[in-house]
């Protein structure tokens, strides 16, 4: 896939789920540090330092939103230029996408951790198919990206009849999700609908999908706009942020009792701060595939979003290995917050290495998600002139990179 970038347009549209846009492929890597960071504070932060913990938490839980969200941003746009969905072709890419890495990691993690579990093969097989039917750890994710292609062509259609007011149509879902969150958040919805479930039913982030795939519908406008208020995009980020950790320490403290507990994930302050946090990774993934950027830059990028999904989908791996070596104990001679970069370093960076092992075998799709790597090297385009002043984050001459395959 090439950085290349060219001038602002109306996109062509695409035909196909393979094509992908640089510079929002670039999230990806972004986010799922995120991830690795939030299981290695669940796994290895020290005793005794759970309210400073849950206080990064409550922000490092966008990671979810943000992952849903680039995927329904990916998905619209490819689509956005098709006139009829062949539904049969649609589920089975998609099932091939996501169905089979899940199920084989799902396998895999149930082989990991087996010498943890007691019981007899009936009920060791019982455990299995719960797995499979709700996610193992972080694989629940994938539960709810199969929920949303479910009923894509459905919102597809939705989105193309309102053609002209998805203001309205993104104003309506936002108020559902305050409303849902809301409810949850204050334990009026039933507990099917909250704690443990709720994250794993696609209601519960509908407007992050609907949002990304208005986004999608409207990227040159979308991306225009963040571009050229980029002061403001992070300083209200940062705002956000100040104000859910305000709402989490009042509410752990209990200094305002009506807040509800600290410690749920679904929080309607945190809103805001899911919002901006996603449009600053946004303007970080235009960042970093600039020609700007020097050629290091936008190939450590490129591995980064090509072997995102390998590292979303193994981390648990290395996480539970890091804990059989007794890695915890180190919090004893070394200050926990040193002691939990290692570990995201040291994650991130061996999923990349097992991701690129595996891309280079017959188990790459249903592993990594990625089309077996050959062992032709790929060189990348060099840039046609100089870069324009305002690539980055200009306002009339904004830039969005190129889509190629």
């Amino acid at each position: 896939m090439s950085v290349d970038e060219s001038p602002l347009a109306p996109a062509i549209p695409v035909s196909g789920t393979r094509k992908r846009l640089d510079h929002i492929d670039a999230m990806r890597p972004v986010k799922q540090f995120g991830v690795v960071s939030t299981h290695t504070l669940i796994f290895f932060a020290a005793a005794g330092t759970g309210i400073s913990v849950g206080a990064a938490l409550q922000l490092l839980h966008v990671t979810r939103e943000a992952f849903l969200f680039i995927s329904a941003c990916m998905i619209a746009y490819s689509f956005r230029g098709v006139k009829q969905l062949d539904l049969r072709s649609f589920w089975r890419r998609r099932f091939n996408a996501v169905g089979i890495p899940y199920l084989c990691w799902t396998l895999i993690y149930f082989f990991v951790t087996l010498h943890g579990t007691k019981g007899s093969l009936p009920w060791r097989l019982d455990h299995l198919a719960y797995l499979v039917g709700t996610g193992y750890y972080q694989l629940y994710f994938l539960v709810v990206l199969l929920e949303f292609y479910a009923v894509f062509p459905l919102l597809l259609i939705l989105l193309r009849r309102t053609v002209g007011h998805h203001g309205l149509l993104l104003a309506a879902s936002a108020t559902l999700q305050l409303l849902i969150v809301s409810l949850m958040h204050w334990g009026v919805f039933p507990h099917w609908l909250r704690g443990f479930w709720a994250t794993r039913e696609v209601t519960s982030y509908q407007f992050y999908l609907i949002a990304g795939m208005v986004v999608a519908f409207h990227l040159e406008e979308v991306h225009r706009c963040l571009c050229s208020h980029v002061r403001l995009v992070l300083g209200a980020t940062l705002a956000s942020a100040a104000v859910a950790e305000a709402w989490y320490y009042l509410a752990v403290y209990h200094v305002v009792s009506w807040f509800g507990s600290s410690s749920d994930p679904f929080q309607p302050v945190v809103i805001p701060w899911n919002i901006g946090a996603i449009a600053s990774i946004y303007l970080l993934g235009v960042w970093l595939v600039s020609r700007r950027r020097s050629p290091l830059t936008r190939a450590l990028t490129k591995s980064g979003s090509d072997d995102s999904y390998g590292v979303y989908l193994a981390q648990l791996v290395f996480i539970t290995a890091l804990g059989w070596c007794g890695w915890r104990h180190l919090n004893a001679f070394v200050p926990w917050p040193i002691v939990c970069l290692l570990t995201v370093l040291i994650v991130f960076f061996a999923c990349i290495a097992l991701t690129e092992l595996l891309a280079r075998t017959a188990l790459a799709k249903p592993l990594t998600g990625r089309s077996r790597v050959t062992g032709r090297p790929h060189h990348a385009s060099p840039p046609q002139g100089p870069a324009p002043a305002a690539q980055d984050f200009g306002t009339e001459r904004a830039m969005i990179p190129s889509v190629r395959t």
